[in-house]
């Protein structure tokens, strides 16, 4: 059997970002909504890159992280709901990470350093309750380097999937994540995707989770949909959007680490279509440890970057589950019988 449907059954194949050494995660759930954040804190710091490819995207911290600019390594990476309110809850991360004397020495203290990105899930129940300082702060309480809850928890809590023909025919999504080993380096990804688009198995070519028929009982498939014609719904810009984090514990520099977030889109593009949309703000920052000591090249780790990425996102969608929304219920993908 394939490796990447192997791998992306189950939590122990499927491996997790906290698999690279000197890095734990923490979500914050608000079940009232529900909605959320996630953490993936690096204490002992970590070289970083982005890589925004969505046009509409909601961002913290990104300018930091040019392999021109000053600062080589970050803190902190949150992910986070409520559209642009939900940065608030970097604050407190930086809140948490200041308690831990964990930051960049300014001279007159340690100045935690935290990119942030945001998706926009405010269809999801009251658009009112959404991540703040509070919410970024116990996220950070919460981390650990065990292997991080999936589906509807953190940034993935309001997540969904195939909105192109109306929030009416889209499906829950949430937040997965996922690891690949090669002699000795790992690279592992969280991501929380929330995208205008379907997921799609990337070697069956089987959507697994997306907009549905009229009568919601089956999936449609919206690259053919569009295709042959069919017209979207009226959406507004920035009302999706897939955000994550993929790490590694090679020994890399600002430069690489950017290229490293800058390929692991490819595993978005394998697993969304469409994908990087005028009405998506995708966003992928990448992360240095060098726990591991060596230097691989980084046509392996570009390679591992994707397959992380790719296996997250499946992730990110065989564990949901339902969600009701008023008297709209968005199933997930093991209810339409596909997620398994």
């Amino acid at each position: 059997m394939n490796t990447l449907v192997d791998a992306s059954l189950s939590p122990a194949t499927a491996g997790s970002i906290t698999r690279v050494a000197g890095l734990r995660v923490g979500h914050f759930t608000d079940l009232r909504r529900p909605t959320g954040c996630s953490v993936v804190i690096a204490p002992a710091g970590a070289v970083g890159g982005v890589d925004v490819r969505g046009a509409a995207p909601g961002t913290r911290e990104t300018d930091l992280l040019a392999p021109c600019n000053l600062v080589e390594r970050v803190h902190a990476v949150l992910l986070s709901g409520g559209s642009a309110w939900g940065l608030d809850a970097a604050s407190g991360v930086m809140r948490w990470l200041e308690e831990q004397d964990i930051g960049f020495d300014v001279g007159v203290g340690r100045l935690p350093l935290v990119p942030a990105a945001v998706l926009f899930d405010l269809t999801v129940g009251d658009a009112h309750i959404r991540p703040d300082a509070q919410a970024g702060y116990f996220a950070c309480v919460a981390a650990s380097s065990e292997h991080p809850a999936e589906g509807n928890v953190g940034a993935g809590a309001g997540a969904t999937v195939g909105k192109i023909f109306g929030f009416e025919r889209a499906m829950k999504s949430g937040i997965g994540t996922a690891s690949v080993t090669v002699d000795g380096v790992t690279v592992g990804a969280l991501v929380a995707c929330n995208a205008l688009g379907d997921v799609i198995h990337p070697d069956t070519g089987m959507v697994l989770a997306g907009a549905r028929s009229q009568d919601g009982q089956t999936l449609l498939d919206s690259r053919q949909a569009l295709l042959h014609g069919a017209s979207p719904s009226v959406l507004l810009g920035g009302t999706n959007t897939t955000i994550g984090v993929v790490a590694t514990d090679a020994v890399i520099s600002k430069t690489q680490a950017h290229r490293l977030a800058v390929v692991a889109h490819d595993g978005l593009a394998r697993c969304i279509n469409p994908v990087h949309t005028p009405l998506d703000g995708d966003t992928l920052f990448a992360l240095g440890t060098g726990l591991s000591g060596q230097r691989p090249s980084m046509l392996l780790l570009g390679t591992m970057a994707a397959e992380a990425t790719a296996l997250a996102t499946l992730r990110a969608v065989r564990a949901a589950s339902d969600l009701k929304v008023g008297e709209l219920l968005l199933p997930c993908a093991a209810s339409i019988g596909l997620g398994r």
